[in-house]
Protein backbone atom coordinates (compact mmCIF):
# COMPACT_ATOMS: atom_id res chain seq x y z
CA UNK A 1 0.00 0.00 0.00
CA UNK A 2 0.72 3.86 -0.29
CA UNK A 3 -0.50 6.65 0.33
CA UNK A 4 0.62 10.56 1.31
CA UNK A 5 -0.51 11.99 4.76
CA UNK A 6 -2.94 14.53 4.95
CA UNK A 7 -3.29 14.08 1.06
CA UNK A 8 -4.82 10.70 0.37
CA UNK A 9 -6.40 8.13 1.93
CA UNK A 10 -4.56 5.51 3.63
CA UNK A 11 -7.63 3.56 3.09
CA UNK A 12 -7.46 1.28 6.82
CA UNK A 13 -9.60 1.12 9.29
CA UNK A 14 -6.84 2.44 11.49
CA UNK A 15 -4.09 5.12 10.95
CA UNK A 16 -0.85 2.99 10.70
CA UNK A 17 1.82 5.79 11.03
CA UNK A 18 2.23 5.08 15.24
CA UNK A 19 1.91 1.73 14.74
CA UNK A 20 5.51 1.75 11.91
CA UNK A 21 7.57 3.73 14.29
CA UNK A 22 8.06 0.72 17.32
CA UNK A 23 8.41 0.14 20.17
CA UNK A 24 8.44 3.94 21.73
CA UNK A 25 9.90 4.37 24.89
CA UNK A 26 7.42 5.78 27.58
CA UNK A 27 8.64 9.50 29.27
CA UNK A 28 6.62 9.45 32.21
CA UNK A 29 7.01 12.93 33.51
CA UNK A 30 6.66 14.25 36.75
CA UNK A 31 6.29 18.21 37.13
CA UNK A 32 5.47 20.92 40.05
CA UNK A 33 2.95 23.47 39.34
CA UNK A 34 4.35 27.30 39.71
CA UNK A 35 2.92 27.97 42.94
CA UNK A 36 4.21 24.38 44.16
CA UNK A 37 1.01 23.60 45.32
CA UNK A 38 0.21 20.87 43.14
CA UNK A 39 2.08 17.96 41.45
CA UNK A 40 1.43 16.63 38.05
CA UNK A 41 2.40 13.07 36.44
CA UNK A 42 1.86 11.91 33.09
CA UNK A 43 3.10 9.61 30.25
CA UNK A 44 3.98 10.86 26.95
CA UNK A 45 4.96 7.59 24.35
CA UNK A 46 7.46 10.37 22.22
CA UNK A 47 9.86 10.58 24.23
CA UNK A 48 13.99 9.64 23.80
CA UNK A 49 17.35 10.44 25.11
CA UNK A 50 19.40 12.78 22.81
CA UNK A 51 22.97 12.72 23.91
CA UNK A 52 24.83 11.69 26.80
CA UNK A 53 27.48 14.32 27.65
CA UNK A 54 26.14 15.95 29.06
CA UNK A 55 22.63 13.70 28.81
CA UNK A 56 19.93 15.55 27.25
CA UNK A 57 16.42 14.00 27.08
CA UNK A 58 12.97 15.41 25.23
CA UNK A 59 9.62 14.50 24.91
CA UNK A 60 6.74 15.84 22.69
CA UNK A 61 2.99 16.68 23.51
CA UNK A 62 0.41 16.93 21.33
CA UNK A 63 -1.86 19.70 22.46
CA UNK A 64 -5.66 18.59 23.48
CA UNK A 65 -8.49 18.53 22.04
CA UNK A 66 -9.58 22.02 23.29
CA UNK A 67 -6.09 23.52 21.52
CA UNK A 68 -4.26 24.28 24.93
CA UNK A 69 -1.04 23.23 25.85
CA UNK A 70 -0.76 20.28 28.69
CA UNK A 71 0.05 20.56 31.98
CA UNK A 72 3.39 19.70 31.78
CA UNK A 73 4.27 21.49 29.37
CA UNK A 74 3.35 24.59 31.28
CA UNK A 75 5.11 23.19 34.51
CA UNK A 76 8.04 22.35 33.19
CA UNK A 77 8.79 25.74 30.99
CA UNK A 78 7.14 28.02 34.17
CA UNK A 79 9.65 26.15 36.61
CA UNK A 80 12.74 25.04 34.98
CA UNK A 81 12.55 21.04 35.71
CA UNK A 82 10.72 17.96 35.11
CA UNK A 83 11.50 14.20 36.28
CA UNK A 84 11.51 11.44 34.03
CA UNK A 85 10.40 7.90 35.92
CA UNK A 86 11.01 4.56 34.03
CA UNK A 87 7.65 3.42 33.47
CA UNK A 88 7.70 -0.88 34.13
CA UNK A 89 5.28 -3.51 33.95
CA UNK A 90 4.63 -3.55 37.28
CA UNK A 91 3.53 -0.14 37.35
CA UNK A 92 1.48 -0.29 34.18
CA UNK A 93 -2.21 0.54 35.28
CA UNK A 94 -0.85 4.00 37.34
CA UNK A 95 1.17 4.63 34.39
CA UNK A 96 -2.43 4.41 32.20
CA UNK A 97 -4.15 6.12 35.00
CA UNK A 98 -1.76 8.83 35.07
CA UNK A 99 -2.42 9.61 31.45
CA UNK A 100 -5.83 10.40 32.02
CA UNK A 101 -6.80 14.15 31.26
CA UNK A 102 -7.82 15.62 34.92
CA UNK A 103 -8.33 18.98 34.81
CA UNK A 104 -5.25 21.52 35.75
CA UNK A 105 -5.07 21.42 39.39
CA UNK A 106 -5.86 17.54 39.99
CA UNK A 107 -2.80 15.63 41.50
CA UNK A 108 -1.91 12.51 39.46
CA UNK A 109 0.20 11.01 41.54
CA UNK A 110 -2.67 11.06 43.87
CA UNK A 111 -5.32 9.31 41.31
CA UNK A 112 -2.54 7.09 40.33
CA UNK A 113 -1.75 5.43 43.57
CA UNK A 114 1.96 5.67 43.26
CA UNK A 115 4.33 7.59 46.47
CA UNK A 116 6.03 10.96 45.85
CA UNK A 117 9.41 10.92 46.20
CA UNK A 118 11.57 14.29 46.89
CA UNK A 119 14.40 14.79 43.85
CA UNK A 120 17.79 15.81 44.60
CA UNK A 121 18.25 19.01 42.79
CA UNK A 122 14.64 20.31 41.59
CA UNK A 123 11.61 20.68 43.45
CA UNK A 124 9.97 18.05 41.54
CA UNK A 125 8.20 15.04 42.69
CA UNK A 126 9.57 11.33 41.66
CA UNK A 127 7.50 8.27 41.80
CA UNK A 128 9.23 5.85 44.50
CA UNK A 129 7.94 2.30 43.09
CA UNK A 130 9.87 3.46 40.05
CA UNK A 131 13.64 1.63 39.83
CA UNK A 132 14.85 4.78 37.25
CA UNK A 133 14.57 8.67 37.21
CA UNK A 134 15.81 11.38 36.03
CA UNK A 135 16.22 14.78 37.16
CA UNK A 136 15.94 17.21 34.63
CA UNK A 137 16.55 21.40 33.88
CA UNK A 138 14.33 22.59 31.07
CA UNK A 139 16.35 23.58 28.14
CA UNK A 140 13.93 25.10 25.23
CA UNK A 141 10.56 23.87 23.69
CA UNK A 142 10.22 23.19 19.61
CA UNK A 143 7.02 23.93 18.97
CA UNK A 144 5.94 22.20 15.90
CA UNK A 145 3.03 23.58 13.94
CA UNK A 146 0.22 20.74 13.26
CA UNK A 147 -3.81 20.60 12.21
CA UNK A 148 -6.10 21.57 14.68
CA UNK A 149 -7.13 20.84 17.20
CA UNK A 150 -4.44 18.44 18.58
CA UNK A 151 -1.66 18.31 15.95
CA UNK A 152 0.31 21.32 16.89
CA UNK A 153 2.97 19.63 19.40
CA UNK A 154 5.58 20.96 21.66
CA UNK A 155 9.29 19.16 21.65
CA UNK A 156 10.53 19.83 25.50
CA UNK A 157 14.27 19.09 26.11
CA UNK A 158 16.02 19.00 29.35
CA UNK A 159 19.44 18.34 30.98
CA UNK A 160 19.90 15.47 32.55
CA UNK A 161 21.26 16.42 35.95
CA UNK A 162 20.84 13.77 38.62
CA UNK A 163 20.05 9.76 37.85
CA UNK A 164 18.58 7.72 40.27
CA UNK A 165 19.32 3.65 39.85
CA UNK A 166 17.64 1.20 42.27
CA UNK A 167 20.53 -1.11 43.40
CA UNK A 168 18.15 -4.18 43.55
CA UNK A 169 18.15 -3.49 38.96
CA UNK A 170 21.61 -3.49 38.69
CA UNK A 171 23.30 -6.90 37.68
CA UNK A 172 27.20 -7.02 37.28
CA UNK A 173 27.40 -3.13 37.19
CA UNK A 174 25.18 -3.03 34.15
CA UNK A 175 21.38 -2.17 34.67
CA UNK A 176 19.57 -4.86 34.01
CA UNK A 177 16.11 -4.77 31.68
CA UNK A 178 15.19 -8.57 33.36
CA UNK A 179 15.07 -6.66 36.35
CA UNK A 180 13.39 -3.16 35.15
CA UNK A 181 10.48 -4.65 32.69
CA UNK A 182 9.71 -1.37 31.41
CA UNK A 183 7.18 -1.25 28.77
CA UNK A 184 7.02 0.50 25.85
CA UNK A 185 4.52 1.95 23.39
CA UNK A 186 3.50 -0.07 19.99
CA UNK A 187 0.41 1.28 17.70
CA UNK A 188 -3.13 1.76 18.17
CA UNK A 189 -3.91 0.76 22.08
CA UNK A 190 -0.79 -2.05 21.93
CA UNK A 191 1.65 -1.88 24.29
CA UNK A 192 4.97 -4.44 24.88
CA UNK A 193 7.50 -5.39 27.66
CA UNK A 194 11.13 -5.57 27.47
CA UNK A 195 12.60 -8.76 28.84
CA UNK A 196 15.00 -9.95 27.04
CA UNK A 197 18.26 -8.37 24.79
CA UNK A 198 21.21 -9.40 23.03
CA UNK A 199 24.26 -7.64 22.19
CA UNK A 200 26.15 -6.94 18.41
CA UNK A 201 29.00 -4.71 18.34
CA UNK A 202 29.86 -3.11 14.99
CA UNK A 203 32.54 -4.64 13.45
CA UNK A 204 36.02 -2.54 12.92
CA UNK A 205 34.88 0.26 14.80
CA UNK A 206 37.66 2.43 16.36
CA UNK A 207 37.80 2.75 20.51
CA UNK A 208 36.27 6.28 20.14
CA UNK A 209 32.89 5.13 18.23
CA UNK A 210 32.51 2.22 20.78
CA UNK A 211 32.59 4.39 23.78
CA UNK A 212 29.90 6.85 21.90
CA UNK A 213 28.12 4.14 21.08
CA UNK A 214 28.16 2.91 24.53
CA UNK A 215 27.41 6.85 26.15
CA UNK A 216 30.17 6.72 27.91
CA UNK A 217 30.77 10.03 29.07
CA UNK A 218 33.86 9.59 31.60
CA UNK A 219 36.16 8.29 28.55
CA UNK A 220 34.62 10.67 26.56
CA UNK A 221 36.18 13.50 28.80
CA UNK A 222 39.62 12.07 29.02
CA UNK A 223 39.40 12.24 25.16
CA UNK A 224 38.89 15.73 25.25
CA UNK A 225 41.58 16.02 27.99
CA UNK A 226 44.30 14.55 25.75
CA UNK A 227 42.98 16.22 22.57
CA UNK A 228 43.85 15.51 18.77
CA UNK A 229 41.99 12.31 16.88
CA UNK A 230 44.43 9.77 18.23
CA UNK A 231 42.29 6.37 19.16
CA UNK A 232 42.40 5.37 22.78
CA UNK A 233 44.96 2.82 23.70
Amino acid sequence: MYYEPGVTEHNLPHDPFKACVIPRPIGWISTQSPDGQTSNLAPYSQFNNLTFDPPYVMFSSNQTAAETRKDTVVNAEATGSFVWNLATYDLREAVNISAEQFPYGVDEFEKAGVTKEPATLVNVPMVRESPVKFECRYHSTIRLPGNPPMGTVDVVIGRVVAVHIKDEVLTDGILDVRKTRPIARCGYYQYTVIENTFDMVIPGMSEDVLYGLEGNAKRNRLRNEKGGNREEE
